[in-house]
């Protein structure tokens, strides 16, 4: 049976026109061709007894049919997916010198619950060990929430720290920090952040709009880490010269 549907899938996708690319996986255009077939049959065996709700099943079972055969699907063209390739990243890439000794600047990212301070797209990061962690993202516009257990991978004390989600995660991701002395003074900060989309072709179609904007946002959270350490060296000089008011 599989055999058949695929050499009638083949036959149709060559008299497909070229503009329509196809951008569904095989296993969805399996899924499609069955939920096709199966709406397709209820609605013929309902038509005169149900037509209106008939016709829709027709309808919608047709054109599950058509995606399925071309492997083209015209919502996913139009949120940008236009191939099966599933790899649509999101890697932010961004260096900045802050102010501060190189080790103290280490100790404030090793403490990974410190980073939802600056970085407003994380929810929260709560400690579990000395390796690992659990993370809570916001997605754009507060739509969703997300989250997953990550471990530290890499650590060279007042160098470098490296992290990685766990298997298993709804979103894939990693990210490293490097350290190094800067040349006038402070700390230059060497940040690279990589998230991956959720499985499946509905999740890389999702990420190619939502990317950009997730991308500007994490890459602006990275930035107001400066910011950050910058408020926090004020603060911390106004409290220090801070005089008690002697009681009357």
């Amino acid at each position: 049976m599989s055999n058949a549907v695929l050499q009638l899938a083949n036959r149709y996708q060559g008299t497909a026109p070229e503009a329509e690319s196809i951008n569904l996986t095989w296993p969805e255009r399996y899924i499609s061709i069955a939920s096709g077939v199966k709406l397709g049959i209820s609605g013929f065996k309902n038509l005169f007894k149900s037509p209106f709700s008939s016709i829709i099943k027709l309808g919608a079972g047709g054109y599950l049919l058509s995606r399925g055969f071309t492997g083209h699907c015209e919502l996913y063209s139009r949120m940008g997916k236009t191939t099966t390739d599933d790899e649509v990243n999101v890697n932010i890439r961004s260096s900045f010198v802050v102010d501060k000794p190189r080790h103290q600047v280490y100790e404030f990212w090793r403490q990974l619950d410190n980073l939802p301070l600056f970085m407003k797209h994380l929810e929260s990061v709560q400690i579990l060990d000395n390796n690992r962690s659990h993370w809570e993202l916001k997605l754009p516009a507060n739509v969703a929430k997300v989250s997953w257990d990550a471990e530290i991978v890499k650590d060279e004390p007042g160098y470098m720290i490296g992290w990685s989600s766990l298997p298993g995660s709804i979103i894939d991701n990693a990210g490293k920090v490097r350290f190094r002395d800067a040349e006038n003074g402070g700390t230059l900060i060497d940040v690279v952040i990589t998230y991956h989309p959720p499985a499946g072709g509905f999740g890389a179609s999702i990420a190619h709009v939502l990317n950009p904007v997730f991308k500007s946002m994490v890459n602006a959270d990275v930035q107001n880490f400066k910011q950050y350490m910058d408020i926090d060296n004020d603060t911390r000089e106004l409290s220090a010269n801070d005089t008690p008011i002697a009681a009357s």
